[in-house]
């Protein structure tokens, strides 16, 4: 059965999981007393984590490995141990990278996802299209299950205007083409995924922004993008209460997003 009860889920590019060790994210999750934790861009392999790292004060993790050292990979942190964990979408080279989690708790499923950057080349832009096109009869697949699914991630997509501050100077960049923002939006209307956050707070701007570039003084100025997302299949996304993005303490170059579940209280 999924969860009755208040539960916290959070979701975090770390950026590589041994610098946002450093900058205290550990920390700071003890304090926060999340239920689950969906982490992206772990930059590490097995070998590398410390068991507070791996194991988090009460907390076990599960991890997809990128096999490249020190590229992509993703997490999971469950304070409840899951009846069943999958890594990978069933596409061998996508899964090499390390890009998808997820983790089965009776009726209720969470998932840890990181969409490829096309930012650094037109090749991998190029691979990002070739993930969103095979992600997306998968997202339909987990649609028709009948369960309810929370799918957090970093998704390299700033989905409306309303998503990142110059949006008019980026329409010709990754992250926020014509292509990119279609595809989202087919992920919406057509498979009926629900953008959290946005649900609760549908005007919100500078306050829901989850990245900044590390040029211009981009997070001094907050010319931020909100391009992590917690997704949801409708009737979990009813139960959400609340959805914060932190920013009191910099762990990456993106920003913990957390959504206060209630299924209870509908």
């Amino acid at each position: 059965m999924a969860p009755t009860l208040m539960f916290r889920v959070v979701s975090a590019n770390l950026n590589g999981i041994r610098s946002a060790a450093s900058r205290g994210f550990f920390d700071w999750l003890a304090r926060h007393k999340a239920d689950i934790v969906c982490v992206q861009e772990l930059k590490a392999q097995s070998a590398d984590l410390a068991e507070t790292m791996r194991a988090p004060r009460g907390m076990t993790g599960h991890f997809h490995f990128a096999e490249k050292k020190g590229y992509s990979g993703v997490g999971l942190y469950c304070r409840n141990p899951p009846d069943r964990v999958v890594e990978g979408i069933g596409h061998a080279g996508f899964d090499a990278e390390g890009r998808y989690i997820r983790a089965d708790f009776g009726d209720l499923s969470v998932v840890s996802v990181y969409v490829p950057s096309g930012s650094s080349s037109p090749q991998r832009q190029q691979a990002k299209y070739r993930f969103m096109e095979e992600f997306f009869p998968r997202l339909a697949g987990m649609r028709a299950e009948g369960r309810e699914i929370i799918l957090c991630g970093d998704w390299n997509i700033a989905h409306r205007e309303i998503d990142l501050r110059n949006w008019k100077s980026n329409q010709k960049n990754s992250g926020f083409l014509p292509q990119e923002r279609a595809w989202l939006s087919r992920v919406f209307d057509e498979l009926g995924w629900v953008d959290v956050y946005r649900r609760l707070y549908p005007e919100a701007t500078g306050e829901s922004y989850t990245w900044w570039s590390n040029r211009g003084q981009a997070w001094a100025r907050n010319v931020g993008w909100r391009i992590d997302y917690q997704l949801c299949t409708p009737g979990i996304a009813a139960a959400a209460r609340a959805a914060t993005v932190f920013k009191e303490q910099r762990f990456s170059d993106h920003a913990p997003l957390t959504v206060d579940y209630e299924p209870g209280c509908r």
